[in-house]
């Protein structure tokens, strides 16, 4: 599983977690859920669900203090990166208009990097002959801009989930493969489909 797709699950997995001491809330047709699922393909065929109000998640994140999340930042290592203004790159593309910007086809894979409609799309073809996998990831500009609103070293995760719960349903990431497929979307609905 790609480091990204197991972060985003092990982060909805301790929501989840948390979300069983929680006391129910009323629920109401403006309520936002993020939804992961994960179904393995393995032998052992182990299946992960979880549905998490975005209200949750937002109080859950304020309250972790870790290394490099904490009250619902994530610092983030700009060494490496020192020669690029990530903000600026950003603030570049959002105010671009739509088209494919980046396409990469060989033998192993096929990248495709765009922005359309209002999301930035990432979509990765591996065709790696022993592993076969497909990811796509489409993040709504409103949301990559409100993670962007942090200090220089920084993602503001919980601003993030403020502005996923404007957003319409809709799905953020996918990935498949011969080992198994992965799902993250958002909507209205307390159960993952």
């Amino acid at each position: 599983m790609h480091r990204p797709i197991l972060f985003a699950a092990v982060l909805a997995l301790s929501l989840a977690a948390q979300a069983q001491t929680a006391t129910p809330a009323a629920s109401s047709t403006h309520d936002r859920w993020l939804h992961v699922r994960v179904q393995s393909a393995q032998p052992k065929n182990e299946n992960v669900r979880v549905n998490v109000p975005l209200e949750l998640a937002e109080k859950v994140l304020a309250a972790i203090k870790d290394d490099h999340l904490y009250h619902g930042k994530i610092k983030i290592d700009v060494s490496n990166s020192k020669d690029i203004d990530i903000r600026a790159l950003f603030d570049a593309i959002r105010t671009t208009k739509d088209g494919e910007f980046v396409t990469v086809q060989s033998n192993d894979e096929d990248v495709r990097v765009a922005k359309q409609n209002g999301y930035f799309l990432v979509h990765v073809h591996d065709k790696d002959h022993g592993k076969r996998e497909q990811v796509e990831i489409r993040i709504p500009m409103k949301v990559a801009e409100a993670m962007l609103s942090a200090a220089n070293n920084e993602l503001d995760l919980a601003a993030a989930i403020r502005a996923l719960s404007a957003q319409g349903d809709t799905e953020l990431v996918s990935v498949k493969s011969d080992e198994e497929t992965v799902r993250i979307w958002l909507d209205s609905k307390n159960l993952s489909d």
